[in-house]
């Protein structure tokens, strides 16, 4: 398929600019693949579309705070610093963005902190806005990475056009988040209060864990109109084989197994075996979906409303059916659904 099959007018005041009251109370679309019938819900009524032994497969990433502000050594200029991943513990080196990048070359310092207590040495250029940072303190690397938190900002996205504010640090984190290295939230999975998660279980709804953490790839635009040129970030990700014991026990006994978002279906399309089951794995997944592709393990997926022309969008149509997915789209925007991050969600069964 083509880029610009993707394309739909999304009036701006559907972006999401933050969050629902509740958790659970955001809006939920119900796509059923096989009648071709949408319902409108609240998220919360998710559970009557699973049964006692279905299955929620959840990304446990967690955010951590990674856009900072720092000033230049000598001209003081504002520069703004996006912690993306850790390259040495040792040697306190990070790959990070910075913003205006063409004010920052190697050999620049910049200065963190009311005190300038943490400072950071440009030691090379990755990309046009891309660096690598060598942190210089003196403490230990617990009280470094203890100064990293202190000084970072809830990484919101740029499609947010307001400060960060203080619920943020709650709502822009799932309840189940437990491995810090995300860069952005894995959005299905706002929407689950512990109220909500407590009525699935006691319904007798099973779930299982994995990690993908999430980079600022998943932002990137495709800027290719064949889409098989297409080429992903890589991201971190691992599944366990206890977690694969829990999918591949519901896939022989035919449950509903529920991918909880876009990354939880790229991390089990990435590790299939070529008889349809779960493999154990950790290490990096570049995996791009998109229509027409055969998925293995979830049948049915919760997800948010996405950008026009985003990968996100492109696996979701790839998954519901392309032009199911537009026709909902459409009534999504007529109906005054919110879309991107903070967005209302999609159960496609």
């Amino acid at each position: 398929m083509k880029l610009s099959a993707f394309h739909f007018d999304l009036p701006e005041e559907l972006i999401a600019q933050h969050p629902a009251e509740y958790r659970d109370e955001s809006r939920l679309m119900v796509l059923n693949r096989k009648e071709q019938t949408i319902e409108h819900k609240t998220f919360k009524d998710v559970i009557n579309y699973f049964e006692d032994g279905d299955l929620m497969v959840l990304n446990n990433t967690k955010v951590f705070p990674a856009r900072m502000y720092g000033n230049k050594e000598k001209t003081g200029a504002r520069i703004e610093v996006f912690l993306l991943r850790e390259l040495n513990a040792e040697n306190r080196l990070w790959d990070v963005l910075v913003d205006p990048a063409r004010k920052i070359r190697i050999g620049n310092k910049l200065f963190f902190g009311e005190d300038d207590s943490l400072v950071a040495e440009v030691i090379d250029n990755t990309t046009s806005r891309g660096r690598t940072l060598r942190f210089l303190y003196d403490g230990s690397y617990e009280e470094f990475r203890q100064k990293l938190e202190d000084l970072g900002e809830t990484p919101i996205p740029k499609h947010i056009e307001r400060d960060v504010e203080p619920e943020d640090e709650d709502r822009f984190q799932t309840i189940y988040a437990k491995e810090e290295g995300a860069v952005a939230a894995p959005t299905a999975g706002l929407h689950f209060s512990k109220h909500l998660m407590k009525r699935l279980e006691i319904k007798g709804v099973d779930f299982a864990e994995l990690t993908l953490h999430i980079g600022l790839g998943t932002f990137n635009p495709v800027e290719v109109e064949d889409l098989s040129k297409h080429k992903m970030d890589s991201e971190k990700m691992s599944v366990s084989e206890d977690t694969c014991e829990i999918v591949n026990n519901a896939i022989n006994t035919k449950r509903r197994v529920c991918a909880v978002g876009t990354t939880v279906m790229r991390a089990v399309e990435s590790t299939v075996s070529s008889n349809g089951r779960l493999n154990p794995y950790t290490g990096w997944t570049n995996k791009f979906i998109f229509p027409p592709y055969e998925f293995s393990i979830a049948n049915s997926m919760i997800t948010n409303f996405h950008p026009s022309k985003s990968t996100l969008m492109m696996q979701v149509a790839a998954f519901a059916g392309y032009d199911f997915l537009m026709k909902a789209y459409e009534e999504a925007i007529k109906e005054g659904y919110k879309f991107s991050t903070y967005g209302d969600a999609m159960l496609i069964i």
